[in-house]
């Protein structure tokens, strides 16, 4: 089934003025419930401007936006309920936790949809564990967290609202190499257990290579490519194109080859080149 459907998607700001600007033309794709997408491009190709459109905090000039097969911007939809299913983490959203303890920040939103104590509690336990963040944590004030861990409880309070779909906005921004590891790891390890369908902008190559399962491709507001990722990143040339760099290891493995070690070209991640070199010396040595 699906969870993401765009129709002929274009929209334009500013129209009518000397500022106008088209963001996305003629946008159309599926994701179906449960999948875990990566949306990339180059600055300004409109990736932002799309996800915002999925909870309709943008509306298209023209097109439609389909969640669970309704048009959100059709007359007399509900747009807070669709809202509610859409969970929108934006950069940095750890900037906006503000109450005394982890667990009350979580709380905040389940206690303002009119939830029972109980209900409210079940959502706080379920989201801070579905996140990784530990139980000894949860009575503890948020900036005593790392930036990591501040980040998840932000993510913790979108999940508390129960979305069958959670878009994430750059979740690794600003993080150290542990902390985007951490909280990638965390990110699919909570996708498994949770079932939702999982969206997300990175400018990460290697993350989007390892960890999501389709990619969205943007360029100039048009859509460029759809695929998995062992698709999308066999087109080296036309990704540097449009400037968007291809992981490392694929580089490292195009030069491996060419000095003699014939292992696969489709290596996405290290731990494949490295299994894929392994066997490849083994296989000299008999």
């Amino acid at each position: 089934m699906t969870a993401i459907e765009i129709v002929n998607l274009t929209h334009t700001f500013n129209v009518g003025s000397p500022f106008e600007r088209t963001a996305l033309k003629d946008i159309n794709f599926a994701i179906d419930k449960g999948e875990f997408v990566g949306i990339i491009g180059h600055t300004g190709s409109g990736k932002s401007t799309l996800i915002q459109m999925f909870n309709s905090l943008i509306i298209p000039t023209k097109g439609k936006v389909l969640i669970n097969g309704v048009d959100i911007n059709g007359e007399g939809v509900n747009k807070k309920e669709i809202r509610q299913n859409v969970g929108l983490v934006f950069q940095y959203p750890e900037h906006q936790l503000f109450e005394l303890t982890i667990f009350k920040d979580v709380a905040y939103g389940p206690i303002n949809l009119g939830l029972s104590e109980q209900e409210v509690e079940d959502r706080v336990v379920k989201s801070l564990r579905a996140v990784g963040l530990a139980e000894d944590l949860w009575q503890a004030a948020p900036f005593q967290l790392s930036g990591g861990q501040k980040r998840r409880v932000a993510i913790a309070g979108v999940i508390a609202m129960n979305p069958g779909i959670l878009v994430l906005d750059e979740p690794t921004a600003g993080l150290d190499p542990k902390g985007r590891d951490e909280l990638f790891q965390q990110l699919k390890s909570m996708h498994k257990e949770l079932g939702i369908t999982v969206v997300l902008i990175s400018h990460s190559m290697e993350d989007v290579a390892k960890y999501v399962e389709k990619l969205i491709v943007l360029h100039k507001g048009s859509l460029k490519y759809m695929g998995t990722p062992r698709e999308i990143f066999k087109n080296v040339e036309e990704l540097e194109s449009i400037g968007l760099a291809p992981p490392q290891i694929k580089y490292i493995v195009k030069a491996l080859r060419e000095n003699g070690f014939m292992i696969d070209e489709d290596i996405l991640t290290v731990d494949e080149a490295a299994n894929r070199i392994m066997g490849f010396l083994k296989a000299r040595e008999v």
